[in-house]
Formats: structure tokens, sequence, C-alpha cells
């Protein structure tokens, strides 16, 4: 994967956030769920896969029970630096607004697949098993998340 349109939309002489190159990650993947206070309030789920974080923008958060879905856009790929990074957006700048670490911790991949990802989150909040789905009727980069019953 390439982090190509994380760098077109970013000026690193502006913005805080991380840059770099996709690199190899942990012998146990993270993720990191990070409130996201911009133009439209939501939360970004991000999964490191193949060296990247494999990111979605959440706008109602993540679902914290069995059987709730929410809808999940897939935006850019970040890189596994992003996991750590907490600060602000300067305004004029893509994503401009402040954004905080609302959970981490390490996940466990089940499938992965290029409609279905199931995984197993151990994060601070976050525990058990989830779904994203793609949502093809609604669009290329709409998905569902749904946590699973355990």
């Amino acid at each position: 994967m390439s982090l190509s349109e994380y760098s077109k939309k970013r000026d690193f002489t502006k913005t805080p956030e991380p840059h770099g190159d996709a690199v190899q990650g942990q012998e146990v993947p993270v993720f990191v769920v990070q409130e996201h206070h911009s133009s439209h309030h939501h939360f970004d789920l991000r999964l490191e896969h193949e060296g990247v974080l494999v990111s979605w923008a959440v706008p109602k958060g993540i679902p914290e029970l069995p059987g709730k879905k929410h809808l999940a856009v897939r935006t850019e790929d970040h890189p596994l630096a992003y996991a750590v990074f907490e600060g602000a957006i300067p305004e004029g700048e893509y994503g401009a607004g402040q954004v905080k670490i609302w959970d981490r911790g390490t996940f466990s991949p089940i499938a992965w697949g290029e409609d279905r990802i199931e995984f197993t989150l151990q994060g601070e909040r976050l525990q058990g098993r989830y779904l994203l789905v793609r949502f093809k009727k609604a669009g290329e980069q709409e998905w569902l998340i749904l946590k699973a019953k355990d």
C-alpha cells in the first residue's frame, strides 16, 4: 500500500502530523481510534495492515454493543506513526481540528478480504470481535462496522 494520497493532502511544513513510508510493523498489529474535532466531529478507526494504518472515518463512533451498525467511510492509509498522534491540525490544512486518542491497543485479524474484515480488538476501552463490511449499495468507500457477538 502507498501513502502517496496521505502525503498529497498535507503540507508537512504546516501540520504536526507524522509523515513517513510504509514500514514493517510489530508482531502483533496495533489499532487506534482517534476522536477528531474537525468541521464534522467523528472518530477515525485505524488498523495496522501491511505496514500502514488502514483508516475509516466513523461519524457515530465505534459500536460497543453487539448488533449495532455504524457507517464507516474508508479514507486514505496513514503511516504507522499516526497511531500515537494527538494534537491540533492547523486551520486551512486538510482535516483541520483537534485529534485525540480515544482508544488504542492491539488487534487480531481473523479474516481480511476486499469486502469484509473480521478482527478482535484488545483495547483500553474496546474489546471483542468486530466486522467491517463494504456497503456496496452506498458507494465504493462506504462500509458498515458492527460489534459481533463474542
